[in-house]
């Protein structure tokens, strides 16, 4: 998988959480679209993490031009824009879904894993009639929607969202300064966050203990409930 976004620190983010999809390796991340073609180019990634706002074209106009070319590559959209305008030129050019930001690691490994299940059923499946078809189209959509209680429906003000999913895709248990490394936000603000966070059961607090003596605050992801 390719990640193309301009913002690096968004990027960066994705391609770590796209690690801890199993199935799934990133092999780059693109910041514009002129980066994205070479990477595209040179990598041949099945499936690109694509935003619309590039600064050189839209993300809608490379989806178009790979569609023009034949490219075999899948893309999912994901993009803060949240228009008609947008979403259907998107479905003409060929997304296979469209993720609206800010969205967390959740709803990300959920559309992937529907992702990965829709392209075994594209290359398996027989087609025998309309039956066929309609349970391949529906395949491209994750099979159970959240319910009410489900940790993707309790959602988060955006930031938080960020400091929650730079948590989840570290892989090890991080601090603050961790956070705010990654996110780039500031180190007490990273603090707040997660200290928000382990009082609403997102993450669990671990102490680590450096050279000092001192015992420093980590977090983790919460189990799943």
């Amino acid at each position: 998988m390719l990640v193309v976004d301009d913002d690096f620190r968004v990027a960066r983010l994705h391609a770590a959480q796209v690690a801890h999809v199993p199935g799934y390796e990133c092999v780059g991340e693109a910041h514009t679209v002129a980066e994205a073609r070479a990477a595209i180019a040179r990598e041949r990634p099945d499936l690109l993490l694509l935003d619309i706002y590039l600064p050189d074209e839209d993300g809608i106009s490379l989806l178009q031009s790979l569609r023009e070319a034949g490219e075999d590559v899948d893309v999912i959209i994901i993009t803060a824009a949240r228009d008609v305008g947008t979403v259907r030129a998107a479905m003409r050019g060929g997304a296979v879904y469209y993720l609206v930001k800010p969205f967390g690691f959740e709803q990300l490994a959920e559309q992937l894993q529907a992702y990965q299940k829709w392209r075994a059923d594209a290359v398996s499946r027989r087609i025998t009639g309309q039956t066929d078809v309609d349970a391949l189209f529906a395949s491209r959509r994750p099979s159970v929607a959240p319910t009410a209680g489900s940790s993707s429906a309790r959602r988060l003000p955006p930031t938080m969202q960020k400091v929650l999913d730079a948590v989840a895709a570290a892989g090890r248990p991080v601090g603050a300064q961790d956070v705010s490394d990654l996110i780039g936000i500031s180190r007490p603000t990273a603090q707040r966050y997660l200290s928000e966070l382990e009082r609403k059961d997102r993450v669990t607090l671990h102490l680590e203990y450096g050279t000092t003596g001192r015992p420093v605050n980590t977090y983790i992801p919460a189990p799943s409930r």
